[in-house]
């Protein structure tokens, strides 16, 4: 446990400014304050609440929809042509004439046909002002019926396939995101730690060469050692101090960077804690790979790219053929000068029409059209082959660099502990005499570098296990699904 006390020297808290705000914080705190507070989570919230409103939306349309269209007022005045049978010729006449009109309308949408069911009540007010002055009021007490494409195309039928899906596909880019975040912290939480470790260092380092400078100027004074020798221990004096404020400032810029993305105020200083050793723990590629494939967004987007391009197919072929439509009622109306008798005695009112449309010539472009969304997703088809041949390299060799990462942590750990206890010894034996510069400066760079190597094996440890959580939606750890994690974040930003 030599080098966990010794990591927690190099990371502990810095000597600051009473403005500033120290804030220890592990790696699972920074995590879960960068999915409640930082900006990217934020836009991530919104972009779900996006695709959520557009499913509720969706589903609406489904329902009965109930309507009032209104023309309160309505004023014509203009010049019209009429017969004069007095004098056997046609003049013109001032007309005027004032109009107001209401209707209460139900509709609802048929998708298996793709037509829709509607009943609707309307009642007209017109006023005549010219020649002949006049008043009447026209009613439809009722009327209920039903209109379609006989042979068109039905958005209905692909809605009900697509936003599913583009709302499934919502929820899980959400997770997909939020782990993104999660992924994003790693990278910022152990560069930071990593440029504590090297201040520390440097400080560390400023001291011992210090020190060993003035023993070496005892010694030159005796002959001990060389000139040359003196000059290099003075060469490291000015390095070190060169060094420790490269390191200082390296230290602010990875902090500033953590607590930006965080959303922290800027003069809050961090000292990190790291975290322990993982667990020994095994992922099958197999089992990755499966739960890529059940809930990865990018294989549900390549899906949903799919079934458009399909959609699109289905519409122009359609379109590129005659067409017709129908449209059949039955109700009652009735018209009268006094509103009342608007609404008695209704007469029975029919209507049934069937429309044809033939495309005749039109030089290809239906054709044209049609070639071209056929094209198309042909092309998608194969993005959405290659899109899941490349998650499939990427969960595999993911879950292998993952596998292997637990044993690079304890080699890095057992090459700290080696490295820590070679330089002491170095420069106590150069303190007594035995052991030289080069001796002295070989060692020192090999703690250095076994240290950063420590801090990286745990970086790309926790880098891995959060890349499979993205990938495959599913926190290996507990064995669970991240599904779970959306549920609990819904009703709390919803």
């Amino acid at each position: 446990m030599k080098h966990i006390l010794y990591l927690a020297c190099l990371l502990g808290a810095f000597h600051t400014a009473p403005a500033q705000k120290l804030l220890k914080l592990s790696l699972e705190q920074a995590i879960d304050m960068a999915n409640d507070s930082s900006l990217s989570a934020y836009r991530y919230r919104n972009q779900y609440l996006s695709g959520y409103w557009a499913y509720r939306t969706y589903k609406a349309n489904r329902l009965p929809s109930l309507t009032l269209n209104l023309t309160p007022a309505k004023y014509y005045r203009y010049i019209t042509q009429r017969y004069d049978s007095e004098a056997d010729k046609d003049v013109y006449r001032e007309q005027q004439m004032f109009n107001a009109y209401g209707e209460l309308a139900i509709r609802q949408n048929f998708d298996l046909t793709g037509g829709t069911f509607y009943i609707n009540t309307d009642l007209e007010y017109m006023k005549n002002f010219g020649d002949t002055h006049s008043t009447q009021y026209s009613s439809v007490p009722l009327q209920i019926g039903y209109s379609q494409d006989l042979l068109g195309y039905n958005p209905f039928k692909w809605d009900k396939k697509i936003e599913p899906l583009k709302y499934e596909k919502a929820q899980k880019q959400f997770i997909y995101n939020m782990e993104a975040v999660s992924e994003t912290v790693v990278n910022y939480f152990f560069s930071l730690a990593m440029a504590q470790a090297e201040y520390r260092l440097a400080q560390d380092n400023v001291a011992s060469t210090d020190t060993l400078y003035r023993i070496g100027k005892e010694r030159h004074k005796i002959a001990v050692i060389s000139k040359a020798d003196l000059l290099t221990l003075q060469l490291d004096v000015v390095n070190a101090q060169n060094s420790l404020k490269n390191a200082q400032m390296s230290v602010r810029r990875a902090s500033s960077s953590l607590a930006s993305f965080l959303n922290l105020d800027k003069n809050t200083e961090i000292d990190l804690e790291l975290p322990d050793l993982p667990l020994r723990m095994e992922i099958s590629a197999e089992a990755a790979l499966a739960k890529a494939k059940e809930n990865n967004p990018i294989l549900l987007m390549q899906k949903q790219n799919i079934l458009e391009a399909e959609q699109s197919v289905d519409r122009t072929r359609r379109e590129s053929r005659f067409n017709a439509s129908i449209n059949a009622s039955i109700g009652f109306n009735q018209v009268s000068d006094k509103l009342k008798d608007a609404y008695r005695n209704p007469l029975q009112q029919d209507l049934v029409s069937v429309s044809v449309s033939i495309p005749l010539i039109d030089w290809g472009v239906a054709k044209g059209k049609y070639n071209m969304a056929r094209n198309e997703l042909n092309v998608v088809r194969s993005e959405a082959k290659q899109e899941e041949v490349s998650l499939e390299e990427d969960v595999i060799m993911t879950v292998n660099d993952f596998n292997v990462q637990r044993n690079l942590i304890a080699s890095a750990q057992e090459a700290l502990d080696l490295a820590l206890l070679a330089y002491e010894q170095t420069r106590q034996r150069f303190i007594i005499g035995k052991a030289d510069v080069n001796s002295l400066t070989l060692s020192l760079n090999r703690q250095q570098e076994a240290q950063k190597n420590y801090i990286s094996a745990l970086q790309n440890y926790w880098l891995s296990y959060y890349k499979i959580r993205k990938l495959t939606l599913f926190d290996f750890a507990s064995g669970r699904s991240l599904a779970n994690k959306l549920n609990q974040k819904i009703a709390f930003f919803r």
